[in-house]
């Protein structure tokens, strides 16, 4: 283990204000990088600015900042930060696999750290990360020529939402209640088991056993823990007394599930400890979708899906 600046050349980024960029849909612009933790931090493509040259690709972005500290990404791209960034340079030469390992060592030691009181500016340079020689052989071997790691190129898209209608989710969907299972009661195997939880596609563990299998081709809701989440789940499933299954009353894909798992999951804020998504009120629960002829536009919204980046990997 050793300092992270043993191991890199850091620096703050640019520290441009977004809002002084001009944003154009070009593809060979410059990335604007922000302190999102998502989307590689990406948010626009922008031209050059006052004659500064770009961070070359290959380089590590963290946020020092913001709502996610040490949200940290190998950027594909030439690009330009925002404020409070730092951008990384290996000291040596690194491979894709070694960069995105020390991406996640980095993502480790957010807990040292509180937006708005301890912020990571000061003492981030001298956090402890595995030295180059304890990374795992087999992460070294890893292969990403066949994935495409560049960022989504975001474009505005008009949606005009004044059209759409509000639909009760009872009449989109049989709901079903979850069964419990405790951890004592779990067989090992490879059946998903699906949990209150955030990520992960709502899988908390893999099982063995044989009862309550639910199909693929169907969406899980928790409506206990992470309220709300909503999650497509292609493939055979078991889930917990914490999640609302739902089967469709209409021909679901993954390209439609995926559209509704957006709308369903916008609706969580209405939930929270004291006031449960359980099963009746998910019934009751009424939602926007776009509309034709007072029906769900099932078609468009397929159509909307398959037109997004990385769709193609769904």
């Amino acid at each position: 283990m050793q300092p992270i600046n043993e191991i890199f050349h850091i620096e703050y980024g640019n520290q441009f204000d977004f809002s002084k960029m001009e944003c154009t849909d070009d593809p060979s612009a410059i990335n604007f990088i922000s302190r999102g933790s998502t989307n590689n931090g990406f948010v626009s493509k922008v031209h050059r600015y006052k004659d500064t040259d770009p961070y070359p690709a290959g380089l590590i972005t963290v946020t020092m900042g913001g709502s996610y500290l040490l949200a940290s990404f190998v950027q594909p791209a030439p690009f330009y930060t925002a404020q409070n960034i730092k951008v990384l340079k290996p000291k040596y030469d690194m491979t894709l696999a070694e960069k995105l390992f020390y991406c996640a060592a980095i993502q480790h030691n957010r807990f040292r750290y509180h937006s708005h009181s301890r912020e990571a500016n000061s003492t981030f340079d001298t956090i402890i990360v595995p030295s180059p020689n304890e990374i795992p052989e087999n992460y070294k071997d890893i292969q990403f020529s066949s994935f495409d790691l560049s960022p989504l190129n975001v474009s505005k898209i008009d949606i005009n939402i004044y059209h759409w209608h509000d639909f009760r989710l009872g009449d989109l969907f049989n709901i079903v209640k979850g069964k419990r299972l405790t951890k004592e009661q779990m067989l090992p195997g490879e059946i998903p088991f699906i949990g209150a939880t955030d990520g992960n596609n709502g899988i908390t563990s893999y099982i063995g056993n044989s009862e309550n299998i639910h199909p693929g081709n169907l969406i899980t809701v928790s409506y206990n823990g992470s309220i709300g989440y909503s999650f497509y789940q292609p493939v055979p499933f078991v889930a917990s007394d914490d999640i609302n299954i739902l089967y469709p009353l209409f021909k679901l894909n993954k390209f439609i599930a995926m559209f509704l798992c957006t709308i369903i999951s916008k609706e969580r804020y209405r939930f929270n400890y004291g006031r449960k998504w359980d099963k009746s009120s998910m019934i009751e629960s009424i939602i926007k979708l776009p509309a034709l002829n007072n029906y769900p536009d099932w078609e468009w919204m397929e159509s909307f899906i398959k037109s997004r980046a990385y769709s193609k990997l769904l």
